[in-house]
């Protein structure tokens, strides 16, 4: 009897074990799933122009460019997983109006950009580097620097020597592991410990690259400019002392700004006094 209830124990556990696995798989498949969507041209009122431009994500780069007159200056704007170049809509006009050209692109997998799956940053990271080389064929001369929310701080993060003379990076998550466990941890609580790892394990598979690949804040050092690092100080997915570790693994100079209160969210909209004032300073200087 003792024996047949072992038995049934195991079964039952080897069950929920390849549940688990499906419910993961499933969950894995909507983490990357392609977001591409109909964007269209850029609303009226803000002089911006359609562009386009290859990227050796294997992606056609679609944006909009706001050459704002006498600017000495352009910003590259980067949004966040599962949004488009309309996420970074508010920021582009805000610093048009400072004086700023601006260049606004969906990376590849979003918005108009072709891609067959969202890559967490590491395709995404050669859509930051060709962006970069295109706004400077756009204007040689203008300071460069990059905004990215997010997804698209952690592509500016992974892309090698872009040369920016700033960077603003908003909610960027330090590691894909704990990426991976906090959103887990946010719907099933200590379970996590044991879902996110098969989440991981997938990127292989599903992407053919390893977590390891996904750090960073094991490239923030080597941006090579000044860095303003933006965070949620009530965001679940990438919590402050997280935020906090990037800042510390940054070379000066370098600043720091959480927002009271704020969860993992558009931070120009969680106090847009408090962004314009701490960006617009930033990036003046």
């Amino acid at each position: 009897m003792q024996k047949r209830r072992k038995n049934w124990l195991l079964v039952a556990a080897l069950a929920a074990f390849l549940g688990a696995c499906s419910v993961s798989w499933v969950v894995g498949g909507k983490l990357v799933e392609p977001t591409q969507r109909m964007v269209g041209r850029a609303p009226k009122g803000l002089f911006a122009r359609d562009v386009s431009f290859s990227s050796q994500s294997g992606a056609t780069i679609a944006g909009w460019y706001l050459d704002t007159p006498e600017a000495t200056k352009t910003v590259l704007l980067l949004h966040p997983i599962r949004g488009d170049r309309r996420a970074m809509l508010e920021r582009a006009r805000f610093l048009a109006n400072a004086g700023f050209a601006a260049l606004l692109i969906d990376l590849q997998a979003h918005g108009e950009s072709v891609g067959k799956a969202i890559t967490l940053g590491s395709l995404e990271s050669r859509d930051a580097t060709a962006a970069v080389a295109f706004a400077r064929d756009l204007a040689p001369a203008n300071k460069l620097v990059a905004i990215g929310w997010s997804l698209g701080g952690a592509s500016l993060l992974l892309a090698p020597e872009l040369a920016l003379d700033a960077v603003v990076l908003e909610a960027v998550y330090p590691t894909i592991d704990e990426a991976l466990h906090n959103r887990v941890a946010m719907r099933l609580g200590p379970l996590a410990d044991l879902v996110a790892p098969v989440l991981a394990l997938q990127l292989p598979l599903r992407l053919g690259i390893a977590a390891q690949d996904l750090r960073p804040i094991d490239h923030i050092a080597q941006l090579g400019c000044p860095v303003l690092l933006l965070g949620g100080g009530a965001d679940e997915h990438t919590p402050p002392a997280e935020t906090r570790a990037l800042f510390e693994a940054a070379l000066e100079p370098k600043q720091l700004v959480l927002f009271e209160g704020a969860a993992h969210t558009d931070l120009y909209q969680a106090d847009r006094e408090l962004y314009e004032r701490t960006v617009l300073t930033f990036l003046q200087q």
